[in-house]
């Protein structure tokens, strides 16, 4: 665990400084103060540890996905990075309103304080920290950051994952994955009138973990349910973890050829926790288990026809403790590792990942909870997904990913799977997993297909968006600031845009009420057929199945 103050007097002169800039203090006075602060504490700073001071008004982003919702930061926040990605995507990146960025190779810790922002490493090489000034916005820090430190690939993920839905079977079926409930969830979708897309067989078609064959007693054909899934339209994708069950012939073998991550004390594979147990994890430092790895994936693309995989589990907490691999390197650096897996297949899914940047992967949000909580954190950490060189992003499973919400039917909120849908439908991705053929009534089931219909309207646009973002590593999704800097737009997180042209504002609270829109400069049409010029702040009426959205036409 790092320390985040340099020093307990480090510590005191920053609640001093605090309180005599409360008072009333002369502006000059106040200047020199800062500036012979600043310079005593770089003078008590090691090579790993530096204090960046915050200019009036300049607001802060990066780090992890996952705290999206609580950026731009607030006095306070403080997070480190080496071992804990939060769940979800981490890039070693801050990035600011004033166009200043700090990169580093290695994972860091970082506390913000009123007008301070103290950096903290425990690697000791002199250029740990990479900080400068790239422009005066937003956009020009994170331009600047993804062509410098994370340039983009060029290639995108299959375009089938932005133009159709994705649907996973994990809320329908959870572990019991099987080939006649697999068709049945797939011929749902079509006999309800959803467009077929990417479909992913979740956690449990498997043998065991790390025996990456389908499991005989519930996949009686397996080869034949792929052919029937390609045949109504829909690409395959199954789901995979780094982890082995220790009680399988496949880790005696792998533990064999010292493929697995040991405990340091008893040279034996090490045992991790994690959701589904305790399993013994693959050294992908070592290059023979990164091939057994992908000759597992390789047979069941070359003789079942698998298109694709999502690759859970990634996190580098579940490679940090005593631990001893092939080669000495982070973990961090082992979900780096466990990510460039994803780059041999176009169809592709990651939730947590590590300086992967620019990189043609698909990144879904952490799970959410069937709550309007969860709900509200989507488009903030959606943002910071493109801030941090993420485009290619997934808003998580509509509603929600707790199977038990949507066993009682009587108690799922049905306006919330509605807001939701609505709320994916112009992201990169949407991403079904409960049916809602299953749990909706009708006025809720035609507003959720309406929703389709919109985004059908949009395809291209987002299709062009992520072609260009291949390209220039730009959001597809986009924040105010990002957009219109410097117009008091930082803390707005429930609305978006859509490229620079489409103003997105989705119901993201219980009712059939009125929402508060802030219009930009510009002449925007609405997707109701108004007219608005901004800058303006309007309240608009938005029923069950309406998606407020604005195009900028002038």
């Amino acid at each position: 665990m790092y320390n985040i103050y340099k020093s307990l007097s480090v510590k005191n002169i920053f609640a001093i400084r605090y309180k005599i800039s409360c008072i009333v203090l002369p502006a000059t006075l106040l200047f020199i103060l800062r500036f012979f602060f600043f310079i005593s504490v770089q003078g008590m700073a090691s090579d790993s540890s530096r204090t960046i001071l915050i200019e009036p008004g300049e607001k802060w982003w990066g780090g992890t996905v996952s705290d999206g919702y609580r950026m731009p930061f607030a006095s306070g926040y403080h997070l480190n990075l080496l071992g804990d990605t939060r769940s979800n995507q981490a890039q070693p990146l801050l990035v600011s309103s004033h166009g200043r960025y700090i990169w580093s190779d290695e994972p860091f810790s970082f506390q913000m304080y009123t007008d301070s922002l103290v950096l903290e490493s425990t690697f000791r090489e002199e250029d740990t920290f990479i900080i400068g000034k790239a422009g005066n916005t937003l956009k020009d820090a994170c331009r600047y950051a993804g062509k410098t430190f994370f340039p983009a690939s060029g290639r995108i993920p299959d375009e089938l994952m932005f133009i159709r839905p994705q649907y996973n079977t994990w809320i329908e079926l959870v572990y019991n994955q099987n080939q006649k409930d697999v068709l049945k969830y797939a011929r749902g979708i079509i006999e309800n009138k959803f467009p077929a897309g990417v479909i992913m067989i979740d956690d449990n078609w498997q043998e065991d973990y790390g025996k990456w064959q389908f499991h005989p007693g519930r996949f009686s054909d397996p080869k034949s349910m792929i052919d029937s899934l390609h045949h109504m339209g829909f690409k395959v994708m199954l789901w995979i973890c780094p982890f082995i069950s220790p009680d399988c012939d496949v880790y005696r073998r792998l533990r064999d050829d010292s493929l697995l991550i040991r405990d340091k004390s008893s040279r034996e594979p090490a045992m991790i926790h994690w959701w589904n147990g305790v399993s013994a994890v693959l050294d992908l430092t070592h290059p023979d288990a990164m091939n057994w790895i992908k000759h597992q994936l390789s047979f069941l693309t070359d003789s079942m026809c698998i298109d694709g995989f999502k690759f859970d589990a990634g996190d580098a907490v579940f490679y940090s403790g005593d631990l001893e691999c092939h080669s000495n390197i982070t973990p961090n650096e082992h979900s780096e590792l466990y990510g460039k897996l994803g780059l041999d297949y176009p169809l592709n899914e990651f939730r947590a990942i590590w300086k992967m940047g620019g990189q043609p992967l698909a990144q879904r949000l952490q799970d959410k909870r069937h709550n309007w909580e969860d709900l509200q954190t989507l488009i903030p950490n959606v943002l910071v997904q493109g801030l941090l060189g993420y485009p290619f992003t997934c808003p998580d499973l509509i509603g929600g990913g707790e199977f038990l919400s949507f066993i009682d039917l009587p108690s799922i909120d049905q306006d919330l799977v509605v807001r939701s849908a609505q709320c994916h439908a112009l992201m990169p991705m949407m991403q079904f997993s409960v049916a809602p053929w299953r749990i909706l009534d009708e006025e809720h089931l035609k507003a959720i297909q309406k929703a389709i219909k919109i985004r059908a309207r949009f395809s291209q646009v987002i299709l062009s968006l992520v072609k260009a973002a291949a390209t220039d590593g730009e959001p597809v999704v986009r924040s105010m600031e990002y957009v219109f800097p410097g117009k008091g737009y930082e803390q707005i997180k429930d609305q978006f845009m859509l490229g620079d042209s489409v103003l997105v504002a989705p119901m993201m609270s219980p009712g059939t009420g009125n929402r508060t829109v802030i219009i930009p400069q510009g002449k925007w049409l609405g997707d109701d057929g108004s007219m608005v010029r901004g800058p303006e702040t309007i309240t608009v009426h938005v029923p069950l199945d309406r998606l407020p959205c604005f195009r900028k036409i002038k």
